[in-house]
Order: structure tokens, then C-alpha cells, then sequence
């Protein structure tokens, strides 16, 4: 496993987890596959808590895993998301992509990327990461786990992002403008 420049990426309100996220690279792989329809902090603790019940935060392992005992671990209360089959299926799809074309090492994600666009189509391709994911990923390793890719900065957003979020302070400012950007949503509607 290569572990990554940051002591912490402050995605969530545990400090274990949020070390977690900025020196395990399938950790921060799984917390962006479960941010979807929770909190950000739950999708982001996931990982930390997932190593706990299982053990392991091993791509091979997990990818081979028996499914049910894979769903049961995030079935387990609480729960690891509001979906747990649905994400314990895809965290072990994308471990087994990162186990099968990665040696199970996910930073040749982006440790192999011959550029940014490159970059872009490693992490587009893995499951469970779409178009804001990837941007999202691609601006967190470029500000703060200086993994700069030539031609990062044209894949990652051009708006405040999670990539911004350098302390807990920023984790709360983050949110806030999130929420107060939606309400202005729905009353424009």
C-alpha cells in the first residue's frame, strides 16, 4: 500500500477515521463509493468502521470475501449506510477492480496516470465513481495529497469542493454553503 502526504482529510468528526482517509488510498476509494444518500461524515467514516468489523482493508481480501459476510458487516449496527447491501456489494466490485488491474494497490490509480485525463478515465472506470466523484477525488489528491498529475486542475471542480476541506472548521463551513445552496434551489423553483 502507498501511503499518501496528509496526516488527515477532515471529511468526517472522527479523527481515527479521518487519519484513515489521508494514508489508506482503498479507504478514501470506499468513503467516496458510499457517499451517496447519507451525511458526508457516515459515508466517510465507513471505512474506518468496515476495517474494524472484518479486519482488513485489503483489496484481494475483500474482493474474494463471501459476500454475505461482507453485507452482514454493514448490515451490522449501526449500519454502515442507509443502503448496506447495495454498498457492500460495491465497495467489494471496486475492490476487486483495484485487486485485478491494480496489485490491490489503489494509489496506481493515480500514481500510474500518465496526466490528468488519464487520471479522470482510471477513476470514471472504477465502480460506484461518476463525473462529480471523479472531480471530487481528482481535487482532493491534487490540494491536499499533492498528487498533481499534469493537467489535474482542468478534471477537478472549479467551484469550493471537498478538496478545500483542510480542517474540521472547514468540514462545518463546507456544509453549511452546501445546505444554504440548495435552500436557494428549491426557492428559485
Amino acid at each position: 500500500m502507498t501511503v499518501m502526504s496528509a496526516d488527515a482529510l477532515y471529511l468526517t468528526n472522527d479523527d481515527e477515521a479521518n487519519r484513515l482517509l489521508a494514508t489508506d488510498p482503498l479507504a478514501l476509494l470506499i468513503g467516496f463509493v458510499c457517499d451517496q444518500q447519507v451525511l458526508l461524515q457516515k459515508a466517510f467514516a465507513a471505512p474506518y468502521e468496515l476495517r474494524a468489523r472484518i479486519g482488513t482493508l485489503d483489496a484481494h481480501a475483500i474482493a474474494t470475501m463471501d459476500p454475505g459476510a461482507l453485507e452482514a458487516a454493514f448490515k451490522e449496527k449501526p449500519a454502515l449506510h442507509r443502503f448496506p447491501g447495495t454498498m457492500a456489494q460495491r465497495t467489494q466490485e471496486l475492490c476487486a477492480v483495484v485487486d485485478e488491474e491494480y496489485g490491490g494497490d489503489a494509489a496506481r490509480i493515480w500514481t500510474g496516470a500518465a496526466d490528468g485525463a488519464d487520471l479522470a478515465r482510471r477513476l470514471l472506470a472504477l465502480p460506484g465513481i461518476g463525473d462529480m466523484k471523479m472531480r471530487s477525488i481528482v481535487s482532493i489528491l491534487g490540494k491536499r495529497l499533492d498528487v498533481r498529475p499534469q493537467g489535474w486542475e482542468e478534471q477537478a471542480p472549479n467551484h469550493h469542493c471537498l478538496g478545500d476541506i483542510d480542517s474540521p472548521q472547514a468540514l462545518v463551513a463546507y456544509q453549511d454553503a452546501k445546505r444554504a445552496y440548495k435552500a436557494s434551489q428549491r426557492a428559485a423553483k
